[in-house]
């Protein structure tokens, strides 16, 4: 009977898994079924610069090898026999230590939020100001991104307009936020769509509050969904969502985690979860912060700064420091 590997192949098809459990694996097969062809040696054609096919000419002459190319450098400690059913992914200790560490910050963060905001997330949390204010700040701040250091608002402040006025923010050379959504050259095409959104459903408020009857889970899949606007990435909507309903500005509270987008989130939760499928995804996910206690939203931030291999404050002083009790939980759960 086949046997199905945690990659969704069969063990034989498998080379990781085929590696670990000493299968042998079944030799490469062409649709024309014949075998696949060999490499070419060094000495060949192809590398002592004989013509090449005319789409590898194309794309060598084309000027553009190099746009929009992103080479990242994984950060992946070094295996020694580390495993956990939580997070089959992981082979190495030194990286459960890391994703622990992070979750426990994660939920610093997100305590600090609901009970002493810092910076311009206390103006958002500031139930006496102007709730269309607030819903607008909070926006900006999710769109900009706070940056890192000891004054992560600065950007912020300098670019921030009233939303009564209708005065779209100036943009050109601002500083963005290592989470931002905001790219050079969009100019102001992502806050025109997010004031056309806002204008359909008549307010702010109407727009993140839904139907009354909705659950706070449901709330925010809806306004998530809705907030797929252009220039306005998945990690920005899921943060705005978060603060708003940290803050206590809507009831908002997340019953999954998104995954899906080509994001930092998402490639870490591959990598963690061992799973590429995005229902598996957040199965696995939701056991995982279950075990280790944890809220789900704070699964977002601690899955992004462990890939990003260095950690963002994310609008925190750079001294919180992650929350003893959750990383002590977090560890256990980890088998640490």
């Amino acid at each position: 009977m086949p046997t199905f590997c945690r990659h969704n192949r069969l063990v034989q098809n498998c080379p990781i898994c085929a590696r670990e459990q000493d299968v042998a694996l079944r030799p490469v097969v062409s649709p024309g079924g014949r075998g696949a062809a060999p490499s070419r040696p060094s000495g060949s054609a192809a590398s002592t610069g004989s013509p090449r096919s005319p789409r590898a000419r194309a794309g060598a002459g084309s000027g553009r090898s190099g746009a929009g190319l992103t080479v990242r450098r994984l950060v992946r400690g070094a295996e020694d026999g580390y495993r956990s059913d939580l997070v089959p992914g992981l082979k190495s200790g030194a990286d459960a230590e890391r994703l622990a560490e992070e979750l426990a910050y994660a939920c610093a963060r997100l305590a600090r939020l609901a009970l002493d905001p810092p910076g311009l997330y206390a103006e958002v949390a500031d139930a006496a100001g102007d709730l269309e204010e607030r819903s607008w700040l909070a926006f900006l701040i999710a769109y900009l991104g706070p940056l890192d250091g000891e004054t992560p608002f600065a950007a912020i402040e300098l670019a921030r307009t009233s939303w009564s006025s209708g005065e779209v923010p100036e943009l050109d050379g601002i500083e963005i936020g290592p989470r931002g959504s905001h790219e050079p050259g969009r100019g102001q095409r992502t806050i025109a769509a997010y004031r056309s959104w806002v204008a359909r459903a008549g307010s702010q408020a109407a727009a993140f509050g839904g139907e009354p009857a909705w659950t706070p889970e449901r709330r925010f899949a809806r306004a998530f969904e809705r907030l797929a606007l252009p220039g306005f990435h998945r990690g920005a909507r899921f943060d705005l969502l978060t603060t708003l309903g940290r803050l206590g500005v809507y009831e908002l509270r997340a019953g999954a985690l998104a995954l899906g987008s080509p994001d930092e989130v998402t490639l870490a939760a591959k990598r963690l979860l061992g799973i590429g499928d995005p229902m598996l995804l957040e199965r696995r996910a939701a056991d995982l912060a279950a075990a280790c206690e944890l809220p789900l939203e704070a699964l977002d931030v601690g899955f992004y700064n462990w890939e990003r291999g260095t950690r963002s404050a994310l609008g925190m002083a750079p001294s919180l420091e992650p929350d003893p009790a959750r990383l002590s939980t977090a560890r256990a759960a980890l088998g640490l």
